[in-house]
């Protein structure tokens, strides 16, 4: 179904002069949109009709390419369909084997929204998939890491221009299937965001996903360009040489998580350091166990001014009261649940006491009770 509608969309690229030319303006060859299967929707309401033999089949519309709006009434039969996706340049979304499995549309002229996506279907999650990820696996190992951008022009811009290691979330925040995902094909990932206010916040999302997977073997590092450029536009302004330099400056994901736990916060105070520990604890604890994390304990103390032993205490871990007596002694623990007779003020309960007056004995109460039962027999015998 899906992919029919792909060869579908592809002849009708073929025969638009307006989106191939298009196409041609974002700098995009013949070669490179072949290899990708870009394609075009028609400005009309019913153009599958023409790739399908039966516009009401339902699995039109369980797979996202047709909206089927039924009348107040309930009557199926005045049920109205029209296709989701018109005067659209189209981006199919393929599974790590290949197979079609969703599609990205973009407007070619001014229009909202600027990407319209598949909706959620039983092969297509938004959470779990990556624009570029099946055309892109053989540059990512040969590059040796995955780059990870915001858009779909993006992807295949950048490809045209020898990064076919790029890849796209699908209109959302990047999360922590998608990153465990690109580690399956690489041990490195560079995420690439403006560098105004959305880019920041995306790139914190995009830390926080990384996070859990960020084992000592394995980097992550985080790409900012000027505000008035995306990938695509850098490439084409300054060059692919000018972009990897960019990529090779990126900030790695320990600088990042001390500027995301900082930014707002003035650490030249006592206040701001203690608000700097409370957003960076969070961040830090999300680490795997290994030699990153316990290196970011030191630098987290360091900006706090803080020893290391204080900040690595567990968070909110309540310290028992203690009520009557001192603490546990050689003798043992004290017993939770047991009963204490704290009404005498020396003689305190064996099972969870010990006798706290200064300089009495620190055996348990039953202990000195045979004491004295010993003495007493004795003195009797005697």
């Amino acid at each position: 179904m899906l992919a029919r509608a792909s060869e579908h969309y592809r002849k009708e690229l073929r025969g638009s002069p307006r989106a191939i030319d298009y196409l041609k303006r974002r700098g995009l060859t013949g070669e490179i949109a072949a290899r990708f299967g870009l394609g075009y929707a028609p400005d009309g309401w019913r153009s599958l009709a023409s790739a399908f033999p039966r516009y009401d089949d339902p699995l039109l519309e369980e797979s996202g390419l047709v909206i089927a709006k039924a009348p107040e009434d309930g009557n199926e039969a005045e049920t109205k369909r029209y296709d989701r996706f018109r005067d659209r340049v189209m981006f199919p979304i393929r599974s790590v084997q290949g197979d079609v499995i969703g599609f990205g549309g973009r407007v070619i002229d001014q229009g909202e929204p600027k990407y319209l996506n598949s909706p959620e279907t039983p092969v297509f999650s938004k959470g779990r998939e990556l624009y570029g990820l099946y055309e892109g696996r053989s540059a990512i190992r040969q590059r040796g890491y995955a780059l990870v951008v915001e858009g779909y022009m993006d992807v295949v811009a950048l490809a045209q221009s020898g990064f076919g290691n790029a890849v796209a979330t699908l209109g959302t925040a990047c999360t922590a299937e998608h990153v465990q995902k690109l580690f399956r094909f690489t041990e490195s990932v560079v995420f690439s965001f403006d560098g105004d206010a959305a880019g920041r916040r995306a790139a914190g999302r995009a830390l926080e996903a990384s996070l859990p997977h960020a084992s000592d073997t394995r980097t992550v590092r985080f790409l900012f360009l000027p505000p008035e450029h995306d990938p695509d536009s850098y490439v084409r302004e300054f060059g692919a040489e000018a972009f990897e330099r960019c990529v090779a400056e990126a900030v790695p994901l320990s600088r990042q998580l001390i500027e995301a736990a900082r930014s707002d916060v003035d650490t030249a105070t006592a206040e701001g350091r203690a608000r700097f520990v409370v957003q960076a604890r969070p961040l830090w604890s999300a680490l795997p166990d290994g030699m990153l994390k316990r290196q970011l304990l030191g630098q987290i103390a360091s900006v706090a001014s803080l020893p290391v032993e204080e900040l690595a205490a567990a968070p909110g871990r309540r310290v028992p009261r203690r009520r009557h007596g001192p603490p546990p002694t050689a003798h043992g623990p004290r017993r939770r649940g047991a009963r204490c007779h704290a009404s005498r003020k020396t003689a305190l309960c064996g099972r969870c006491c010990w006798k706290a007056a200064g300089g009495a004995s620190s055996a348990p109460k039953t202990t000195r009770r045979s004491a004295r039962w010993k003495a007493g027999t004795a003195r009797r015998s005697g």
